[in-house]
């Protein structure tokens, strides 16, 4: 087999051009879970061939946000990722685990990873969604789809059930504090704990704030 970083110019050219971006759907975003992927492959001691052309592709296709067959997006975007690498002869015997990596990596689907390879790409695009960058991304989604930045009646869900699908901060409290629970990698839960303290720090500001 050719050298993977003579595959990943490719990888990239082939992302860049068929990605349907948004603000927080990006090429930075794509580069972020690859380098962190690489790592976590490092760490875990997975097969790069499997990881990496997964982390590159796995946003290929998306349905926007609130589109009804969003739960789908992983599944479009693994068959073209495929399709894609059969195009430039990427040797078969990965093609399967590249697949099945790509359908898991997404929070939506509810797809369970059952290779070390598929945990990697998963945890590697969960943990974009955390930390610092975390923040920015969920007020970039949020603003993007109109939502309010907070409730003014009780804007930490103190005393009401978190809508997310109104206002920013509850999607802090429907699902990003809790994604560090279901990183797959030690060394992703690590990673994930601390850039959770660090959206707690943030809404502890927040809070102190208003």
């Amino acid at each position: 087999m050719k050298a993977i970083d003579i595959f990943e110019v490719q990888f990239l050219d082939f992302i860049q051009t068929e990605m349907a971006q948004d603000l927080a759907h990006d090429i930075n975003h794509v580069m972020r879970v690859v380098d962190t992927a690489k790592q976590l492959c490092e760490e875990e001691h997975a097969r790069k061939e499997v990881v990496i052309p997964a982390a590159y592709l796995h946003d290929c296709f998306s349905f926007e946000k609130n589109h009804p067959n969003r739960t789908q997006s992983s599944k479009v975007a693994a068959d073209k990722a495929i399709s894609f690498l059969m195009s430039i002869d990427y040797p078969s015997e990965y093609l399967q685990d590249i697949h099945h990596a790509i359908i898991a990596h997404s929070f939506s689907a509810n797809v369970a990873p059952i290779t070390l390879e598929a945990k990697i790409v998963q945890d590697a695009d969960r943990l974009d969604a955390l930390g610092a960058i975390g923040i920015t991304r969920c007020i970039q989604v949020s603003s993007t789809l109109g939502r309010s930045l907070y409730s003014s009646e009780d804007p930490f869900c103190y005393e009401r059930v978190p809508d997310d699908s109104s206002y920013t901060l509850d999607h802090f409290y429907t699902k990003l504090l809790h994604l560090s629970s279901t990183m797959k990698t030690k060394s992703a839960v690590k990673e994930a704990d601390k850039r959770t303290l660090v959206m707690r720090a943030f809404l502890m500001q927040l809070e102190s704030e208003l």
